[in-house]
């Protein structure tokens, strides 16, 4: 498996606020799938990451992209392979 972060910077903040639970019980609902690390929004407002654990590039676009915030226009979607580097004693 591979992780990849997810930046969503915020576009619409109307649109982010009517959309937020869509966003919630996706994000939810891929939790579930074992597919997200962890998620969470930035402090100052100007958005969220969500680190994805899916296998490929493909996979990630597509997951990521159907991301109720994406497809109404809330936010934009950024996508990086991420090398994580820890000490961490993880879930997996």
């Amino acid at each position: 498996m591979k992780y990849f972060a997810v930046f969503l910077p915020m576009l619409n903040q109307e649109k982010s606020q009517e959309y937020r639970a869509q966003h919630l019980n996706y994000l939810e609902q891929k939790h579930k799938e074992g597919k997200i690390f962890a998620n969470g929004r930035f402090a100052d407002n100007t958005g969220g990451l969500v680190i994805y654990r899916v296998g490929s590039l493909e996979e990630v676009e597509q997951i990521a992209k159907q991301d109720p915030y994406v497809t109404e226009g809330a936010r934009e979607c950024e996508i990086h392979e991420w090398e994580m580097v820890s000490d961490a004693v993880l879930p997996y």
